[in-house]
């Protein structure tokens, strides 16, 4: 690791891979890889066990023993390159962010690799997210309250979408994350006796007065049609936050966030 490669020009096979993979869902199912950005996410996913396979970095941003100290508790030895100031604007979501963009091996996220979930656990269920904003802010609450794990239920794309790291700041490596379809994950919630509250305008408890303090799945759906009646039949509980404007809902991601919380205080007392 400590000699490293050098790449000067647009044209070399490793630039145009890096952008597939910056652009194309279906190049990072197929490489098993996805590109990522910056030092703090860097650090997260060493920090998650993550295996870095490639790290690009410019000079001019970020020096050498900087590169290789983030690197200090990588599982693996990475290939090192150091690209000129071009092809870093090239491969780099921002010409001039950290100064270094890694190509990383990526996790399948299946349900049996959950960490272990305590008898109480608190866990946040998404159905078929699709705007990776949302999906990175749900990722930052989760990381917040410290849930026990975040499940994506038909998801409509893949987790490595660099919208999603990068609005996740980096909380897609500090999450326990699993991706299946509804019914396996109710499946697993069944299995696992833990009560599913799912996030509903009909047949519904306020928050306020639901009890989160056992073992709680708490269910989102989409802004525009909410939760299918897959999850409703399912559902342990409808839960509502009370509107009092004129519209009947929220971003998913603030509603995610009050639910969690409350769920969070009640615990607490």
């Amino acid at each position: 690791m400590g000699n490293s490669k050098e790449i000067n020009s647009l044209q070399n096979p490793l630039v145009k891979q890096i952008v597939q993979l910056k652009e194309k869902s279906r190049e990072r199912r197929n490489q098993g890889l996805f590109v990522l950005e910056g030092q703090r996410e860097l650090v997260l996913a060493i920090k998650a066990d993550y295996q870095i396979k490639t790290l690009l970095y410019f000079a001019g941003i970020m020096p050498k023993d900087t590169v290789l100290q983030l690197l200090k508790d990588a599982n693996n030895l990475p290939e090192l390159i150091e690209v000129s100031n071009a092809v870093y604007e090239k491969i780099a979501y921002r010409g001039s962010t950290e100064g270094v963009v890694a190509l990383v091996r990526s996790k399948d996220h299946a349900l049996k690799d959950l960490n272990p979930l305590k008898d109480n656990a608190l866990i946040l269920v998404a159905e078929a997210p699709e705007k990776p904003g949302n999906i990175g802010a749900l990722l930052r609450t989760a990381d917040a309250a410290n849930l026990d794990a975040v499940l994506i239920a038909n998801p409509k794309g893949d987790l490595y979408n660099p919208n999603i790291i990068r609005s996740s700041v980096g909380c897609i490596f500090t999450n326990s994350i699993a991706v299946a379809s509804s019914k396996d994950i109710i499946d697993f919630l069944k299995e696992k006796k833990i009560n599913i509250f799912c996030a509903a305008l009909t047949a519904s408890n306020e928050y306020t007065k639901t009890d989160f303090t056992n073992a709680s799945a708490i269910v989102v759906g989409t802004e525009s049609t909410g939760l299918s009646k897959e999850w409703l039949n399912a559902s342990s509980q409808n839960i509502i936050i009370p509107m009092e404007g004129e519209i009947d809902s929220m971003n998913v991601s603030v509603s995610a966030a009050i639910l969690i919380f409350e769920a969070k205080r009640q615990r607490a007392l």
